[in-house]
Formats: structure tokens, sequence, C-alpha cells
């Protein structure tokens, strides 16, 4: 029976608290929802799903699942039970196989089927499994680490096909005992029986030189391996007493060249390696690493620390970035000429410049000018008015939600597209706000890291409060146990999740702060909470000195420092930041709109000591040279000698629409373009004469105010609603029968599905099909061939009754039947 229908029936006679337990372990099934459970089926067995659900598996659950791979047949039904899975997994209790089978059976990776053919019937309460069809594609060519046969490994590698014979020739002639062979597939047969036990395999290593058990090992836990010269002619019959290892396993057949620089260890001698187990390490408790400890003061500290420092820098970027907008490169991002007069802005390296650009990127705290091609400071930015705890939690939740990863600024830029960093060719970097940083399953890796960070400490706290330091090698240990098919995931961002969370105050001191294990737990309000208890209050004063400076006693309210930043030049570093006033800096103030009284009264409200004279004879002097000449904006006058006419139109109701402006009784300004303010002016009655042309192009467009939404992070949706799953659980039981007599409705999700599984099934095992195949003109026809292979939308067929090979395409087949349904 198709492995699609078996499964669909076995969901069907689920009940509504199993599918239930499905459907949020794995919500891509209903997402969209499916008619039936034939449509369930075919979308459970389907490659991105399955690869989706492996995904969230842990190490023991992979391991039996890889397992149950290798000891099962779907092409020929040939199922496994808990029991024969029990023997090659070494460190597990029967009942744990058990436990964890009946777990990959309620997530659809694994359904029941009969036993094998000649197994006697299975007693009450034992049962017999297949996987779906598609695992062999997901977990890929190596399960468990294991090689591919002999025979499939001939079938494959058409090298080492017209290689076996021979070496199973010199072997036998040499007095190994092994039987001789005539053809390539005979001699696979004769070496995987030659290898098939570990007491075989360890005679054969008798005589083996002394490096080549140490070789064996690297082989251990994988398949392949590189070696220089791999397909170098060994020959049993020529070598010397001074044989390599390498050469002497090539001699014998026990590594098999795939090219010229890698090797591959058959299955049968991984296997026998191994003790006759597939799993030698098996274990359901994760590892525990060995961490150091901090208290619970300094983690606290060293994160208050880094947030309070965090948001003072970004509120100094923002204010550089409003004065002067970043341009862009070409290739997009910002280059290293604007990094580094940030950098010598902001005094901290430019790497940290990078960083705290990509944050305020992803934060939407700046923008990108469509105009202008330059980063810029939304108008009327709502986060640099909101409190210190709720500038933070913008910040977080924005970082949790992005698909962004700061920490890639910097990295060599990869030639492979995809991954995450490597060298290219140009040795150039990942420049700040470029597409490079842009990783799709950054938010999910993000928040898994985290979960993992809360489990250890939870795992690890100390009576006295104390936290243990969570380092990436620690953290990457756990997920590899916890999720080993996204080992390679976290691998490529744990350091710079770690990195990033310590500069946002989620870990201090290495270890994880209550802030990071109140989000690690989706409860932002808690951490709001705790950020406001623990978090020193904002300064609203400074220390006004006679040398021109203000010193600020701590962090200052984000008030206060964007408006101390208008009027002086931030210097140095941490809380203690000292404000230097000069003659520009006032300027600057004045041009901000402030006035010499506005700007003493200023002062005076928010310092803890009286204005020193000095600054306050800075500030007058430069205020009255301040404004002798001024300048304003027109795109357009009115010139006329009717003076009375011309204060008419200016008291009138067009002026403020206009931008009408006096500058003397007979010329009058307007923001309009001329011809606009023509027509305004027509329209009132008047008969205006145009001078010149107006211009055919403005350099810029006037661009609307963009507002900057405050960023809600919402955790990455693992389950589907309640009401959704019950919609879906409605639909299903009222389909009716799981799955009928196939096709069933053409092209539907499940015909789609059980055509591929029947078509590639019949490849593999090389067996007929009947296709029913519509022509140009719309007039279908029923075949009988048998396919050879399938791609790119083709498929490569033999018809038998014409003795020819042809390519069809796939949308052309309206119906497939495997080869038992012929039978029958």
């Amino acid at each position: 029976m198709s492995l699609i229908r078996a499964l669909g029936k076995d969901l069907e006679a689920r009940s509504d608290d199993s599918l239930r337990a499905l459907f949020a372990a794995r919500p891509d099934l209903i997402s969209p929802s499916v008619p039936d459970f034939a449509a369930l089926a075919a979308r459970a067995s389907s490659r991105v799903s399955v690869q989706r659900a492996l995904e969230r598996l842990n190490r023991p659950q992979m391991q039996v699942l890889e397992t149950l791979h290798l000891c099962t047949n779907t092409d020929t039904g040939h199922s496994a039970s808990a029991e024969g899975l029990h023997q090659l997994i070494r460190g597990a209790s029967l009942a744990v196989i058990e436990q964890i089978m009946g777990t990959l059976q309620e997530l659809a990776l694994a359904h029941p089927a009969a036993p094998p053919h000649g197994t006697p019937p299975p007693a009450a309460g034992h049962h017999f499994y297949l996987p779906v069809g598609s695992l062999k594609d997901v977990v890929g060519i190596y399960p468990a680490g294991l090689g591919r046969s002999y025979t499939e490994l001939v079938r494959l590698q058409p090298a080492f096909a017209q290689r076996a014979v021979q070496l199973v020739s010199e072997l036998h002639r040499n007095g190994f005992a092994i039987h001789n062979a005539t053809t390539p597939m005979e001699a696979a047969l004769a070496l995987q029986h030659w290898t098939s036990s570990p007491e075989a395999l360890q005679d054969i290593l008798a005589g083996a030189p002394e490096r080549t058990t140490a070789l064996l090992a690297r082989f251990r836990n994988w398949a392949m391996g590189a070696v220089p010269q791999a397909q170098r002619k060994a020959s049993v019959t020529t070598e010397g007493a001074d044989v390599g290892p390498v050469d002497w396993l090539l001699a014998r057949g026990l590594l098999v060249p795939l090219d010229a620089a890698h090797v591959e260890l058959p299955h049968s001698v991984g296997l026998a390696l191994r003790g006759g187990a597939v799993i030698n390490d098996f274990t359901l408790s994760p590892p525990v690493p060995e961490l150091g400890r901090t208290t619970a003061a300094l983690r606290r500290n060293a994160a208050l620390s880094a947030i309070s420092e965090t948001l003072r820098l970004v509120s100094e970027l923002l204010h550089a970035i409003r004065e002067n907008p970043l341009a862009t490169l070409r290739s997009g991002g910002v280059g290293v000429r604007e990094v580094r007069r940030l950098s010598d802005h902001l005094r901290i390296d430019q790497g940290a410049v990078g960083r705290l650009l990509e944050v305020c990127g992803l934060a939407g705290l700046i923008r990108l000018d469509v105009d202008s091609s330059a980063w810029v400071q939304p108008p009327q930015l709502e986060w640099l008015v909101l409190p210190r705890q709720e500038q933070w939690l913008w910040l977080v939740n924005a970082w949790l939600a992005s698909e962004r990863v700061p920490s890639m600024v910097g990295q060599p830029v990869n030639t492979a597209p995809g991954a995450p960093s490597g060298r290219a060719a140009s040795g150039t970097t990942i420049a700040a706000l470029s597409a490079s940083a842009q990783r799709p399953d950054a938010p999910v890796v993000r928040k898994r890291i985290l979960e993992i960070l809360h489990e250890l400490t939870v795992e690890a706290a100390g009576p006295d409060g104390t936290a243990p330091v969570l380092d990436a090698a620690a953290v990457l240990q756990r997920a590899e146990w916890s999720q080993p098919r996204m080992a390679r995931r976290f691998s490529s961002l744990i350091r710079g999740v770690l990195a990033e969370a310590e500069l946002l105050g989620l870990v201090g001191s290495g270890a994880l702060s209550q802030l990071g294990s109140a989000l690690a737990e989706d409860n932002p309000d808690a951490a709001l909470a705790i950020l406001g208890e623990h978090l020193p209050a904002a300064l609203n004063h400074v220390l006004l000195q006679a040398d021109l400076t203000a010193v600020a006693p701590g962090y200052l309210a984000p008030a206060l420092t964007e408006k101390l930043l208008v009027m002086a030049d931030a210097e140095g570093q941490g809380p203690a930041t000292i404000y230097r006033f000069s003659a520009a800096s006032i300027k600057r103030a004045l041009d901000d709109g402030y006035d010499a009284a506005g700007l003493l009264e200023f002062l005076r409200e928010h310092s803890a000591t009286a204005v020193p004279q000095p600054l306050e004879y800075l500030v007058e002097d430069t205020a009255s040279r301040h404004g002798r000449l001024r300048i304003g904006q027109a795109a357009s006058f009115i010139h006329s000698d009717d003076e009375a006419a011309l204060r008419e139109l200016l008291a009138g109701p067009k002026a403020v629409q206009l931008g009408l402006a006096s500058l003397s009784p007979t010329v009058l300004t307007s923001s309009a373009p001329p011809r606009e303010l023509a027509a305004a002016l027509r329209s009132l009655g008047l008969s205006p004469s145009v001078d010149g042309a107006e211009p055919a192009a403005h350099l810029r467009r006037p661009s609307a105010p963009q507002e900057s939404p405050r960023p809600v992070y919402t955790a990455p949706r693992m389950a589907p609603a309640a009401e959704e799953v019950q919609a879906q659980l409605d639909v299903l039981r009222q389909a009716g029968p799981a799955v009928g007599h196939y096709p069933g409705a053409a092209g539907s999700e499940a015909a789609t599905q059980l055509g591929l599984e029947a078509l590639q099934r019949a490849i593999r095992l090389k067996q007929p099909i009947r296709m029913n195949v519509v022509d140009n003109l719309g007039n279908a026809s029923l075949e009988i061939v048998v396919p050879l292979s399938v791609g790119g939308g083709r498929v490569r067929v033999f018809d038998p009754a014409k003795d020819t090979e042809r390519v069809l395409s796939v949308h052309r087949i309206i119906d497939i039947e495997a080869a038992e349904e012929l039978r029958q």
C-alpha cells in the first residue's frame, strides 16, 4: 500500500486530542487548511514539512528515527519493531524505544505497518513501523553517520564498479576468505558478506599497519573523509611491508574512493566498527557542561551598565545622524568613511559603531531616504522622549523580531549564497545596513538560544544566588543535543547572538540576566518591572563648570540628553559624560530655534550650580552676532506696482496656502512654484504673467513624514490558535474516508503527492507504471512505461512496447498507477 494512504488511515483513526497535539507540534500541516485526511497525509509526507519536523527533534529521537530508517525499506514494505531497534541501540531500554516510537508516530513521522513477510504476528501491544516516504531524502545519504552499502556504491560510483571485480579477485587469489566474483554486483555482495560482522572485521584488521585503527576511529561518527589522491591504485599483490594505512584499506575495499580527494567507509564496515550497533552513545539526559559562577550583584550591575551605555550611545548616534545623514554605498550599506566619522564622534571602535547602526536600523530609529539615498532619522521620533526602560524594550523587541544580524557586520562576505559567513575572493566584508546582514532564520535561532540560556541557568542556579557563566561552547553543546538538525545554524550565529544579548543587557558578566530570563519566558512586562526597579533613576541636572563644560554626574534623562547635544558637544565615555560649549555649538542651538534668554534659562533650570560667567558671556556674545543675515525659502515671487492689491492678496484666504510673505511693499514671495502660483492667482480673477520658465525637474521631492511605530515583539508562532484547530477538525471529520481510490480529485494536493510517490518508487524498483498522458490536443492515452528519472518538470521513461526512451512533461501526466495496483 502507498505510504501516504497508510498514513492517512492512521491519521483518520486518531482522536481529536491526538490531532490537536499533532497540529501544535507541526503547525505547517494546517497552514493553509487541508480539505481531508488524504491531503493532510500528503502534506505530512512532503519533504519540506518533514524537514521542519525533524528540526524540532532532540538527539535521542533522531537516533531512533535514523535507526528505523536504516532497518526498513519503504519500497518493499519491510517494517521494523521496537524490539528490533532495541538490538541496534546500545544504552536504551525497550520501554524507552517504545516511548520514542510512540512520539514519532504522534508526530506523523512514522506509522504502524504490517510485519515483514514471514514474521510471526506480533504480540498484543507490540507494533511494527514504517517511516514517512520522504525521510530518506531529508536525512541524507549518511543516516546515523554510516555510509552507503557496497551494492549502492557499485551502482552509483562507476569507477569503483570497474575496480570492484579486480579487487575481489586479488583478495581471493591472496588467500582471503572472500568469495570470487565476475560482476560488479557480485563483488559488492562478496565484500559486504566479508565485512558483515565485528568478528570478521577484527580478523581482517589483525594484519593491518600500526596506525590503521587510529585512522578508522576518525570514521566512527561520519562515513566520508578527505584523503589526498584517493583514487590511486592500491593492490594487495604489490604492497610492501611499509604500506600505509590508507593504501592498506583501499587495497582491501574497506575504503571506497569517491573522487580524487574523498573516500567513504561502507555501511557494513562502519557497522562492524561500532560492534554491530547503529547507535553507541544513546542517552536521554542532555550533556551537562562545566560552568563558571558569578554573583547576582555582578550579573545585575553588568547588565544595567550595558543597558545604560547602549541607550546613551544610541541617543548620541541618532543626534549625529540627524545633523549629518549617512551616505550609502552604491552596492548598499554604509561605507568605512562614514563609520570612521561616527567612531570618532562617539569615541568607540568601528565594530561597535556597525552594531549600533544595525540596532538603530532594525528598530526603525533610522531609515533610508529614497530621494537622497542617505540614512536619516525619521521626524518626530517617539523613541527619543520615552523613559529609559521603554527605550530599552523598544530596542529588544525589534532585535528579537528582526531578520537582521548586527554581529555579522565586519565579517567577510561569502561568495556562496545563503551561507552566513566566509571569505570572498576579493576579501570584502559585510557593511553596516547592507543586505548581506540578513538571515531569515535569525528570530527563531535567537529565541531558541535565549531559551537554552534560561534552561542552563535554571539547572545550574546556586542556592546562594550565584548564576552560571554561559559561553558559546556550553550553549552550542546543549543546542546540538536538543536540536541536532539545527546545529549548523546555531554554530554560525551563537557567538554573535551572545554578543548582541550582552549589548542589550540580556546577558551580564557572562550569565543570563533576570531580564533575559523574563524575555525567554515571553514576559516583557516582568522585564520592564525588573528594569524599573533596578535601573538607576535618570538624572535631570548637570554640573556647569567655568571651563565651558557641563559634567553629567550619571546617566541623564533622554529629553535632557537630546537638548544638551544640540547646544554642546559630548566628550568622554560612560555615565560621566562631559559636554563642551563652544561658539559653534551655541550657533547650532540658535539655528535650532533657541535665543540667548531661552538658552540661559534652560541651563539655569538643569544645572545644580550657577551658570558660570564665561558661559553666560559666550551665549550672549554669540547670540548678538547671530542672525544679522537671514535665509528663507521661496519658490517664486510676485512683483507689482499696485501696493494695495498686494496687501489685499497677502490678507486673503490664499496667503497661507501659497506661503505668501512680504519682502517689500511691491514684492511678495511664495513657497508655491510659478505655474501653481499663477493658476491660483488666475482663480482669484487676476491676470499674472510668468517671467521665465519653470524648471522641468526638481532635484528633490518633499517627502511626507513617515511614522516610526513602536515595535512589538511576538514570539515565533509554534502552535495554531485553538479556534483554527477546531475549524480544521470540523472540516476533516466531515470530509469522509481518508483516502479513496487514486487519483481522487484531479490536481489536488493528495493526488499530486500520491502520483509523485508512485513515480519515485517505480524509479527505485525499476518497475512499470501506467500513466494517463494528455497530448497537445487534449487527447488522453494510457501508456505502460518504466520510469527512469524525474527532474526539472520532466520524466524520462522507457516504453517497452516501442523499445525506446522518451521524455514526458510532468504537467501532461494526469494519472499514475503503481506496479502493485497493476497486478491486482
